[in-house]
């Protein structure tokens, strides 16, 4: 029994590995190269926009400080309060400068009679010395020499008496044009004046609101494609999903030097005082091309460690070409570099496609 069981066994691995041999075999799947789908680059005129957040601010605002070393007498405004150009906000006492001004007026007074008195003598000894031999040439002379000099001491009398009744006109301070008070900082029997604790702060901080601006520091790259004229929309926080909108009125002409950006101002009528100044706001700028451009999609574009590159097919060979890249939109970029009307591009690009790569 032995002998049959190794003869069987043998059998068994025979007709097994005659049966695997059978099998046909598997082909490996050829990767075919994907079509490398092109177009032709064209000139157009790209408009986008610019998000940019953006201060209102009054279009006049000043704050107002005490001139004159003071205390405050009356207050006739409050915060809030709508004022007139010309409308009188505070009264100030300065009793040293009420005196003063008394001073000045006596020293005035007192020297226009002294001037009086010489300019009469003067003229009596003119009209003497018509009669020869009456007065000396010498005596005439001194008269009007002393006439002078008192009419130059009048003269002076009449300057510091003026400049006294200045000072106290300062006591008085009125708004200098229309607008609201936006801040106050005194109160009645406080000590004002141009130096020490009383001029930290100013009295009044005055705004106009009837009229505001809308300042915003436009990004080097963007400030060219701005004008005086040209219209956008803001909104603001305080107003959701209402849309305002206004016309630049004036670039700065300059950069920033520390942010590298030009200061672009619009004019916003406040209508019904629905705007205050202060707000921050999400101003849409349009930027317009002066020109047409080179625009191409994204995917046509590389932004590697060897630069920014198209691919572009010459003689049915593609070859990298160094480009620079410009606004942006949705899909869309703008693309500088020699490139002309007929050249053919690559839609898309990678950094895998080699130069000399024969497109299928």
């Amino acid at each position: 029994m032995k002998p049959i069981y190794i003869t069987t066994t043998i059998l068994s691995t025979v007709l097994f590995l005659s049966s695997c041999a059978e099998k046909p075999k598997e082909s490996a799947p050829v990767e075919e190269t994907p079509k490398m789908e092109t177009f032709e680059v064209k000139k157009e005129k790209l408009s986008t926009e610019l998000t940019m957040p953006a201060e209102l601010v009054g279009f006049q605002q000043v704050d107002l400080y005490a001139k004159v070393a003071s205390f405050v007498k009356e207050l006739k405004v409050d915060i809030g309060a709508q004022v007139k150009k010309g409308q009188l906000l505070v009264v100030l006492d300065a009793p040293e400068t009420s005196s003063q001004l008394s001073a000045a007026e006596s020293r005035l007074h007192s020297q226009q009679s002294v001037y009086t008195a010489s300019n009469s003598t003067y003229k009596r000894l003119l009209e003497t010395s018509k009669v020869e031999g009456t007065v000396s040439t010498n005596d005439l002379e001194q008269a009007e020499a002393r006439k002078n000099a008192d009419f130059a001491q009048l003269q002076a009398a009449k300057a510091s008496y003026r400049e006294v009744q200045t000072m106290l006109g300062y006591l008085q301070i009125r708004a200098p044009f229309d607008g609201v008070v936006a801040a106050r900082n005194v109160n009645l029997g406080a000590y004002v004046g141009p130096s020490g604790k009383g001029s930290e702060l100013p009295l009044f901080t005055i705004q106009e609101q009837r009229k505001l601006r809308l300042s915003v520091s436009v990004p080097e790259q963007y400030a060219g494609y701005l004008n005086v004229g040209d219209e956008m929309h803001f909104t603001v926080k305080s107003a959701l999903g209402q849309i305002f909108s206004a016309k630049i009125a004036r670039k700065s002409g300059a950069l920033d030097t520390k942010l590298r950006s030009e200061r672009v101002e619009m004019d916003v009528i406040n209508t019904g005082n629905e705007l205050l100044s202060g707000m921050v706001a999400e101003v849409v700028l349009p930027l317009h091309a002066k020109d047409s451009t080179y625009v191409v999609p994204k995917s046509a574009v590389v932004t590697s460690s060897e630069g920014v590159f198209v691919i572009a097919v010459e003689n049915n060979r593609t070859v990298r070409t160094k480009v620079q890249k410009g606004r942006e939109f949705k899909d869309k970029i703008e693309i500088f570099g020699p490139l002309t009307a007929k050249s053919v591009l690559v839609k898309s690009a990678s950094e895998e496609i080699k130069d000399g790569t024969e497109p299928k």
